[in-house]
């Protein structure tokens, strides 16, 4: 199976009412852990990539990087019997999107949520057009990812978090594939100070106002018995706090049919690493020092897919 469509990934999820993992990658290891899991769990997956993983990738030049993760997933999605889509997340700029389409992604994420609407509006729609002028699918994102914490104001929550009537007429001028509405989340490990937040009455209404499949930004768990063993082997990640499973379940229940995952599989990775590092000091084999954290990625992500809803649907 080649690389799939990631808009006919996330509409059988919409239609479904459930969500589809995305998940991002720097290297080869996390990759073939993920799709590992895929084929485990019979799940479609969607392959995420960064505008600093394509740098990394290049060793520079983001262009080279870019052409180097496609060749890579398209390797590992033409051997599998599950639905693999690659996803540029967060794109700030064209030129990345346009390396990120002439590389062979099956879709782009356009984010300019951080200007102004109408020009947040505008370069969506110019995205959008150059996107599916080659067949590509395009996320965009509306409001910021500053999470949701008890001592801020209503009005600075509304100020920060989408608002759905924007979010229909962006849609509607815009004819962007999905949307990441900001409801609460935040990226990095440290998302919370108190419980987990979203504003699911706010996801209600994106979804009955634009139909489309919604994408969760800053998803991650930051699952703690992780966090607990790199910590243990000299890691420093203290109040480190993510969106539990119960309201990942429940935001896929209200809406999110695309659930990004990044900060999870580096902390299980990290942690595993340091574990095998401290216990095999004579090891140089740099693929036995991986091993174990790759299956932790893999189990990382099973899990998400069990959550989500997506076991089976491949």
């Amino acid at each position: 199976m080649y690389v799939k469509s990631t808009k006919e990934i996330l509409d059988k999820a919409n239609e479904g009412y459930y969500g589809v993992g995305a998940f991002n990658i720097n290297n080869l290891e996390f990759l073939e852990a993920i799709i590992d899991a895929a084929v485990e769990k019979k799940s479609p997956v969607i392959i995420e990539t960064s505008e600093g993983a394509m740098s990394y990738a290049g060793g520079g030049d983001f262009r080279r990087g870019a052409k180097v993760l496609a060749n890579m997933v398209r390797e590992f999605a033409e051997t599998v019997s599950v639905p693999v889509a690659l996803h540029l997340d967060h794109g700030h700029d064209i030129e990345h999107v346009v390396a990120a389409i002439q590389a062979g992604y099956s879709s782009v994420m356009i984010d300019a949520s951080a200007k102004p609407y109408k020009e947040n509006m505008e370069l969506t729609a110019e995205v959008v057009k150059i996107a599916h002028a080659a067949g590509i699918s395009v996320e965009a994102e509306l409001g910021r990812l500053v999470g949701i914490e008890d001592n801020v104001s209503v009005s600075e929550r509304d100020a920060t978090l989408v608002d759905p009537d924007e979010a229909k007429d962006f849609v509607e001028h815009t004819g962007v594939d999905f949307l990441a509405p900001a409801i609460g989340t935040s990226h990095g490990a440290f998302k919370f100070k108190g419980e987990a937040k979203l504003d699911f009455e706010r996801l209600k209404k994106v979804k009955e106002l634009t139909k489309l499949p919604l994408v969760l930004h800053g998803a991650s768990t930051v699952l703690p018995r992780y966090v607990e063993l790199a910590n243990e082997y000299g890691a420093d990640i203290q109040g480190a706090k993510g969106v539990p499973y119960d309201v990942l379940k429940e935001s896929v229940k209200y809406g999110i049919n695309k659930v990004n995952t990044d900060t999870d599989l580096r902390v299980a990775f990290i942690a595993e690493l340091r574990k095998v590092l401290h216990d095999d000091k004579a090891q140089i084999d740099p693929r036995k020092l991986f091993k174990p954290a790759m299956a932790a990625i893999k189990e990382v992500v099973m899990e998400r897919m069990e959550v989500l809803g997506s076991v089976g649907k491949a």
